[in-house]
């Protein structure tokens, strides 16, 4: 029987899973779950060791002899301070230690109670990673258990071996040992991406086996300054790529707007995922991608690291999607010179007709909507024609976005690459980015950018290197208008005012205080004409148009356009 701590059945399930096969372990009375756990594991040897200090540096002679991971499990408190030195010499040896310690609940750390300190990170740079668990109490703790355990033995295993840190806090009573059998936990692997067909015997590599099989299979691209459908003529036509203007140099896929339309179904669903770049602004394809728990998920990460956006992953592919994807490519190409080869190690390539012609007939209804729609004045209407002035012009802008209802915007309309600071998605800094940007070219550089996220960042034209082929499209609705878009928070009394920070700010001070180029508009003529002005006119200073619209006429056009991709069907 094993206990009844959920976080401590799920480390060692995916000890299992990873193949940890040895543990050290010392006494205590915070860890006795964990060596409960590991003694009743039969696929794992435990090495009892009474001193912290030398237990650390047995499980270093464990891992030296195979290269193996071996773990180290110590109670709470100075326990895990007399690892250090062991760990320390890991470190530098590159040698594979999995550290678990037990923890005090962290509403007790530095409140004079027994065997209590900061655990989490205590032994600093001498691990890859350290993470700290939590006592899960619902499905998302548990998914954040699985992953931060999957995180750290992912990293044991890397191509730089040293030590990881898992911090198990557990609360009482801790005596309980009455769970049958350990829980089946999903364990996410690791590949290289920099493979080829010098470097890997057909169909050895598991992405590449998967997607082989693979009815289903489709790639999801996030934000990405290099990718370019282009580059995967032969790819495309075999599975769905979906991105957005932040992802692909051919502008937004139409992805959103399918699945409003056909409400997630599951006929869409993938059976094979690869996914790559950096972060997704959709929530809707977040959602509908967690319901593929039967999909094969594998993601791009340029360093290696997880990052479960979609709550799904089974593996890592070490490497740039670019390169991962023109990989896949090239063998899809080659089919012909190396057919006999293929049919030997991989079998017969899956037909997936039938999903992509699903998914291409309702990008294209969707991408022909957002062409034919015509929406009265809004800043919808401000996006849709600034980008087909941008399509008509001979030499292309660079083209930056704010965050919030701006990107969205353009994830409708754009046609080719745009800027956007959603590493972390702030309103802060949108501008001075821009800014910096239109400093180092010489071609046009465009802001789109609503009222807060530019009032917020003003002192970005507040400098002496600004030039004339700086831009700005500011779209003025007098309040952050994405909050209108937030079901229920219409109930509240705060939302104008406090959390929407409506407002009665005009650029026209700001704009001639910093020798800014000022124009304004507050109708469809007027901002049409404006938007070809700012981007054909030649200004030996940064220029801005201002498009004042109302908030709720914002909503009601954008909620109008969703209504109308209803109409797509299969």
């Amino acid at each position: 029987m094993y206990s009844n701590k959920e976080n401590v059945n799920i480390l060692t399930a995916l000890l299992v899973v990873h193949g940890i096969r040895h543990a050290v372990v010392c006494p205590g009375s915070r860890n006795s779950p964990i060596v409960h756990n590991l003694n009743e594991c039969p696929d794992i040897q435990c090495w009892p060791v009474t001193d912290e200090r030398s237990a650390g540096f047995y499980a270093l002679g464990l891992a030296l002899l195979n290269e193996e991971p071996v773990a180290v499990c110590v109670t709470s408190g100075t326990a895990l301070l007399n690892l250090a030195p062991a760990v320390a010499e890991a470190y530098y040896q590159h040698v594979p230690l999995v550290v678990i310690s037990a923890d005090r609940p962290p509403q007790w750390i530095d409140q004079l109670d027994g065997q209590t300190l900061p655990q989490p990170d205590a032994l600093g740079h001498f691990v890859k990673k350290a993470v700290t668990l939590i006592e899960p109490h619902n499905d998302e703790g548990h998914w954040y258990c699985n992953r931060l355990v999957n995180e750290a033995l992912i990293d044991v295993y890397g191509r730089e071996k040293q030590p990881v840190h898992i911090n198990v806090p557990i609360s009482e009573p801790l005596f309980q040992f009455d769970v049958a059998q350990l829980p089946i936990e999903r364990g996410v692997g690791r590949a290289q991406g920099k493979v080829n067909h010098q470097d890997i015997a057909l169909g050895d590599w598991s992405p590449l086996r998967e997607f082989w099989r693979a009815k289903r299979p489709m790639v999801i691209v996030g934000q990405n300054r290099l990718f370019s459908l282009n580059d995967i003529s032969t790819l495309s036509k075999h599975a769905v790529i979906l991105h957005e203007s932040i992802g692909c140099h051919e502008g937004t896929s139409h992805f959103d707007e399918v699945l409003y339309a056909m409400d997630n179904s599951d006929e869409l669903l993938p059976d094979f995922v690869i996914y790559g770049g950096g972060t997704i602004v959709s929530k809707r394809l977040k959602s509908f991608l967690r319901k593929a728990k039967n999909a094969y998920f594998w993601e791009c990460s340029q360093d290696g690291q997880l990052h479960d956006t979609f709550m799904n992953v089974d593996g890592v592919i070490e490497g740039k999607i670019d390169d991962v994807l023109e990989l896949f490519n090239d063998y899809l190409e080659d089919i012909s010179y190396y057919e006999e080869a293929y049919d030997e190690k991989l079998g017969t390539l899956s037909d997936t007709s039938e999903f992509v012609a699903c998914w291409e007939t309702l990008l294209l209804k969707a991408h022909t909507l957002a062409d034919q729609y015509v929406p009265a004045y809004s800043q919808m209407a401000a996006v849709k024609h600034f980008e087909y002035v941008v399509g008509l012009l001979d030499c292309s802008p660079a083209v930056h976005f704010g965050n919030s209802s701006a990107v969205r915007l353009a994830n409708i309309y754009s046609k080719g690459f745009n800027y956007c600071n959603r590493g972390v998605n702030g309103i802060e800094g949108s501008l001075s980015t821009a800014a910096g940007f239109s400093c180092v070219t010489d071609v046009k550089v465009c802001c789109v950018i609503g009222d807060l996220s530019f009032f917020y960042d003003q002192n970005a034209l507040w400098n002496q290197n600004l030039r004339g082929n700086l831009r700005i499209l500011l779209m003025n609705n007098g309040k952050g208008g994405i909050f209108n878009m937030l079901k229920g928070l219409e109930q509240s009394p705060a939302r104008d005012k406090y959390v929407a920070a409506e407002h009665h700010t005009s650029a026209a001070g700001i704009c001639q205080q910093n020798n800014v180029g000022y124009m304004k508009a507050e109708n469809m003529e007027e901002m049409q004409y404006g938007i070809n002005r700012l981007l054909q006119a030649e200004s030996d200073r940064p220029m801005l148009l201002e498009v004042f619209t109302d908030a709720a006429e914002d909503e009601r056009v954008f909620r109008d356009y969703y209504k109308a991709i209803k109409d797509i069907k299969i």
